[in-house]
C-alpha cells in the first residue's frame, strides 16, 4: 500500500470512531467542556465550575435515573 492509500484508510478510521462516539454519546463530557468554555465570559455561567469527568458523568447517570427515558438498558 501507498502512504496515501494509508492515510486515507486512517482518515476513514477516525471518520467512523467520532461517528460511532457522537451516535453513543460517548463525547458528552467533551461537548460540556466546550460549552462551559464558550460561556466562560457570560456572568451567569462564570459562577459555575466545570465539573470533572467523573462528576459529569455521575451527574449524567442521576439525571437519566430521576427522569427515564426510552434507551436499551
Amino acid at each position: 500500500m501507498s502512504g496515501g492509500v494509508v492515510g486515507a484508510v486512517k482518515r476513514g478510521a477516525r471518520g467512523v470512531a467520532w461517528y460511532l462516539k457522537a451516535m453513543l454519546g460517548e463525547d458528552a463530557y467533551e461537548k460540556y467542556a466546550a460549552h462551559h468554555a464558550a460561556r466562560a465570559s457570560d456572568p451567569s455561567c462564570a459562577a459555575h465550575e466545570v465539573m470533572t469527568e467523573r462528576e459529569f458523568w455521575r451527574d449524567q447517570t442521576d439525571r437519566q435515573d430521576k427522569n427515564p427515558q426510552g434507551r436499551c438498558c
